[in-house]
């Protein structure tokens, strides 16, 4: 896989547990889910991505 698909699969699957942590354990898990929604928007912008630098810095390549 390339970089990229990793960093959707780990957004889309931070969304999906965090979304089921809000219904089921406690509302204030809806804020991380708005947290990576806010990540993604600014690195659509930006360019930049936090988690990309984390995988690059465990070897994911390009």
């Amino acid at each position: 896989m390339k970089l990229e698909q990793y960093i959707r699969a780990i957004a889309g699957t931070f969304i999906l547990i965090s979304l089921a942590l809000g219904h089921f354990v406690n509302e204030y898990w809806y804020f991380f889910t708005a947290f990576v929604g806010a990540n993604l928007l600014q690195s659509a912008f930006t360019g930049w991505c936090l988690m990309e630098n984390i995988l690059k810095k465990l070897g994911v390549k390009e």
